[in-house]
């Protein structure tokens, strides 16, 4: 009987409760209060009330949460009787301003002022403050600055006025003091510390901004040995995480994680084709495909497939299309279908540029696969993105598609974050040959126009060098590269040959892609010539004494079929260059062919094999300057001293009018197997440099020297070190050896 009464009593409460809850009276008055900047019409409006409305009393916690979202506001109360809804407000101080202080660099408070959350004229709000500090404290992490204290002060004035004054303390930037790669990460740190950006901080980096830890920075090492990874066929690579761990007061360790995961293999490969296309334009595609089934998987093999269609669909076909693949795996094979879809036709109605405050809309629109008025085109839409992106302009470049204002038209936007474009450099190096000096100064995007400007001095024991550089990569949108080179350089052998040269004087000239990978090269070059000689010099070396002005057309070709430019692992590099005498004393005609070719024979080993040709004689018949004379480049012959073979006049090596040098060279990663930081190569050096165009009576020196020998590359701290033993097996008397060789190299 209790449990029944119980039960009905509670059943009774809860109706009671729900109709009064439920039940909803009409708004016939609204009365506010408190404000004295913002209008009573602005408050009913974020409110979303007004005279007339039924309102339950479940409705006021939302109008207060609508009202608060405002950050108008530091208190509301709410009351609702009789009819008559009562808003009190306490209004939220309005920013007078917002300052920055402790921060002396103009990149640092733009990047902090940059988006901020608190902004001038707006409300203030306690919580939008924490966010703020939060948000600045981020974005100073990320360029380096891990133990920045931000701390906010704020001053009242008349008419509910606030001022915020920031005071940040940058403190240290935190230095990487170790980089570290673990997991079952296949290569050696040596290799993988040579691919990514950032670098171990030493007391002799000054100038180097890649020894501070940045997470911009982390996160582009990231990329870079991720795609290492994936053109060595590691298809399911995983850098599971980079992690920053604290070892000093302000030094970390900065640690990648690595999971190659197996090596993967190209399987089947194959086109899947609209039926309105001509499949006799993919035949040579077809071909490409076949001949890489079985071999690693390789994202340069895929990118270079995907250009070819792209360049095929767009010159053969022209249709609106875009292409994606399909991709399965098989035990440790990768099947793929490249699948080409004709898509619904429509047109770009404009293109829309946001964000290059830098950068000129004409160096942009230089870079754009499709223009406005053309057919939209996927494939040239993501290829032009990706045109944008290697500029190396800007952090990050986004595009979308919105709706035009007739039908089948299209807005294509580009968003661009823009990021700094100049560098400066300095190294030194020390060898057997002597210790150099380097400095140069460099900037990719001279004034937004695309424009590469570089300026750059190297100091050895012999000689003085500078160079001033500016080039147009895209001359008036041609894809030809312009340049011009001035140079100064002095190179001083009174002590080894009893003379001396100074040069001075400017090349310009053009070069661009003539055929697929063949790059051709034409350029002009005056320089004026001053010789001088001392007492030690021979008769000849003192008839060449004197001032020489000299004018050269330069003819290049380059067929370059490299997977990569930097630290080549396949494929080859041709190049013949000669020198054509248009106004010279001399008149001397210098033609050269160098070849080199790489091969990757097994895991970790990458094997060379180079030819180096050259000629220097005058095509009227006179004698070759001293300085024309050719010389075998000391890295070509090792085993001997740098420019004390060949030909003589009496005590002086004199050099040759012909040379031909053949090397073979590979590395062994078994010797060092368990060092992180050593390599071992061996090689075998052949070479010979004879003619002595002004006395036949001379011995021309043409004998073969050869040589072999065992290499160490190693990463120390300080930087690269590389030493090589060497045996020569033949070569004339008058040859000088050099049975050990070292160099070593640093920056700052």
């Amino acid at each position: 009987m209790n449990i029944v009464k119980i039960f009905f009593i509670s059943l009774f409460l809860n109706i009671f409760i729900f109709i009064s809850l439920s039940v909803s009276e009409i708004i016939k008055k609204i009365e506010i209060n408190g404000n004295k900047r913002i209008s009573s019409e602005t408050i009913l409006m974020f409110s979303k009330t007004n005279v007339g409305q039924n309102l339950k009393n479940t409705q006021i916690n939302q109008i207060l949460k609508d009202l608060y979202k405002s950050n108008f506001f530091n208190n509301i109360s709410i009351n609702f009787e009789n009819n008559i809804l009562l808003i009190n407000v306490e209004e939220a101080p309005l920013i007078k301003d917002i300052k920055i202080t402790g921060v002396k660099a103009k990149k640092y408070k733009d990047l902090i002022y940059k988006d901020m959350i608190l902004k001038t004229r707006s409300s203030f709000n306690e919580i939008l403050l924490l966010n703020e500090i939060k948000n600045i404290k981020l974005k100073l992490k990320k360029k380096g600055f891990y133990f920045a204290k931000v701390e906010p002060y704020m001053e009242t004035f008349e008419d509910n006025l606030i001022s915020i004054d920031f005071k940040i303390n940058l403190g240290d930037k935190a230095k990487i003091r170790k980089i570290s790669f673990i997991g079952d990460k296949i290569f050696k740190d040596k290799k993988l510390r040579s691919l990514i950006i950032s670098e171990e901080y030493k007391f002799w980096k000054f100038i180097s901004g890649k020894k501070f830890l940045q997470e911009d920075l982390i996160k582009i090492d990231e990329r870079l040995l991720k795609n290492f990874y994936l053109n060595k066929g590691f298809y399911n690579v995983r850098i599971n995480s980079s992690f920053a761990k604290l070892i000093d007061e302000n030094e970390f360790e900065l640690i990648f994680n690595i999971d190659p995961s197996d090596k993967i293999f190209f399987g089947d490969l194959k086109f899947i084709l609209p039926s309105d296309f001509n499949e006799e334009n993919y035949i040579n595609l077809n071909k490409l495909l076949k001949e890489l089934k079985n071999k690693p998987y390789s994202i340069y093999s895929i990118e270079k497939i995907l250009d070819e269609i792209n360049l095929i669909t767009t010159t053969e076909e022209f249709k609106s299309v875009n292409a994606y693949t399909e991709e399965n795996i098989v035990s440790n094979k990768l099947n793929i279908d490249f699948i080409i879809n004709e898509t619904e036709k429509i047109y770009i109605e404009r293109i829309n540029l946001f964000g290059n405050n830098i950068t000129r809309e004409s160096v942009i629109r230089n870079q754009l696969e499709i223009d406005e008025g053309d057919p939209y085109n996927e494939i040239l839409a993501k290829k032009s993105e990706n045109n944008l992106k290697n500029l190396n302009f800007f952090k990050s470049v986004k595009t979308n598609l919105t709706e035009g204002k007739n039908k089948n038209f299209k807005i294509l936007n580009y968003e661009f974050e823009e990021k700094a474009t100049g560098e400066i450099t300095a190294g030194a190096g020390a060898g057997t040959e002597g210790g150099t000096l380097f400095f140069g100064v460099k900037e990719n995007n001279y004034l937004g126009k695309g424009l590469g400007v570089n300026a750059e001095m190297t100091i050895s024991a012999e000689s003085l060098k500078g160079n001033f550089s500016i080039t147009n990569p895209n001359y008036k949108n041609s894809d030809k590269s312009v340049f011009l080179d001035i140079k100064a350089e002095e190179t001083d052998k009174l002590k080894d040959f009893g003379y001396k040269t100074s040069k001075t004087g400017f090349a310009m000239g053009t070069s661009f892609e003539y055929l697929d990978d063949l790059y051709f090269g034409l350029s002009a070059s005056s320089f004026i010539e001053k010789m001088e000689t001392d007492s030690t010099a021979s008769d000849n070396q003192k008839k060449h004494a004197g001032n020489y002005w000299d004018t050269f057309l330069r003819l290049n070709f380059d067929y370059d079929k490299r997977n990569q430019k930097y630290k080549t692992t396949d494929g080859f590099r041709s190049i013949y260059r000669s020198d054509v005498p248009l106004i010279s004393e001399t008149n001397t005609l210098t033609n050269s062919y160098d070849y080199r070719s790489f091969n990757e024979f097994y895991e970790n080993n990458v094997t060379s094999f180079s030819i180096l040709l050259s000629n220097a004689n005058s095509i009227t018949g006179e004698d070759v300057k001293l300085s024309e004379r050719l010389f075998i480049p000391s890295k070509k012959l090792r085993g001997f001293v740098n420019g004390k073979i060949g030909p003589k006049d009496g005590d002086d090596f004199i050099g040759g009018n012909y040379l031909a040098v053949i090397n073979a060279q590979t590395n062994v990663p078994k010797i060092f197997e368990n060092s992180q930081n050593l390599d071992a190569i061996i090689f075998l050096d052949a070479g010979s440099i004879w003619g002595v165009d002004y006395n036949s009576s001379l011995d021309d020196g043409g004998k073969l020297r050869s040589s072999i020998g065992f290499g160490i590359d190693w990463f120390t701290p300080i930087g690269p070190l590389n030493f090589t033993l060497s045996q020569a097996i033949t070569k004339e008397d008058t040859d000088k050896k050099e049975t050990f060789r070292f160099n070593l190299g640093t920056t700052f």
